[in-house]
């Protein structure tokens, strides 16, 4: 709940004007997108049965892509705004690239049901790292720095923002690989086809 009120702040701070918040209020889907992220981690580390925890992951990011979709759809931000609103949209693609792509491996006889609890552990672990690194954000919006100037406020949204996009970049490498995994040992079985089949065209997949 802090985090949700904290990117609130964070994005009502650098609002010019209400105007902007007029059609679509950019700091409720922040919210949202942080609250389906957080939930999503906790379900990952509650349910044991790796098919029931991917069923209620899967739950909680449908019920939060709305959000999601329309935070990708605002446009009238300053560049501070914006640049927090794509920090917070990276996280909600760590949550997309989790359930879009998990759930085909459920479906892939490559894994077995220790490795995907493993995969799914990393995962929510990934997610949980992200997430967590917005809570450096607080500096921008405490009263301890209500001194903070411009170029100080900048370099602690780029720097989150930077190491937001590692653990961005990560999860895609983290995907590659295990879709790798599954790529070889059907191989192996002459049934590469079907593993490309299964994980999308190069227009549709992440690896």
């Amino acid at each position: 709940m802090k985090k949700l009120m904290l990117m609130c702040g964070i994005l009502l701070s650098m609002a010019t004007a209400k105007a902007q918040f007029v059609v679509t209020d950019p700091t409720n889907l922040a919210s949202g997108i942080l609250n389906s992220a957080n939930e999503i981690v906790q379900t990952s580390n509650t349910v044991s049965n790796v098919i029931k925890n991917f069923n209620e992951v899967k739950k909680v990011y449908e019920q939060g892509k709305e959000y999601y979709d329309k935070l990708k759809a605002v446009n009238n931000l300053i560049k501070d705004a914006r640049k927090v609103q794509q920090t917070v949209l990276m996280v909600g693609d760590i949550s997309e690239m989790y359930v879009t792509n998990f759930g085909k491996m459920i479906d892939d006889p490559n894994f077995s049901s220790q490795e995907l609890s493993a995969i799914a552990f990393g995962y929510s672990k990934l997610l949980n790292e992200s997430g967590g690194l917005l809570s450096d954000l607080k500096q921008i919006v405490n009263t301890s720095s209500l001194s903070m100037n411009d170029k100080e406020r900048m370099e602690i949204i780029d720097r989150v923002y930077k190491e937001v996009s590692e653990y961005y970049k990560l999860v895609r490498y983290y995907t590659n690989k295990n879709i790798s995994v599954s790529y070889l040992r059907a191989k192996k079985q002459n049934d590469g086809k079907r593993v490309l089949q299964l994980y999308g065209t190069a227009n549709q997949k992440y690896w």
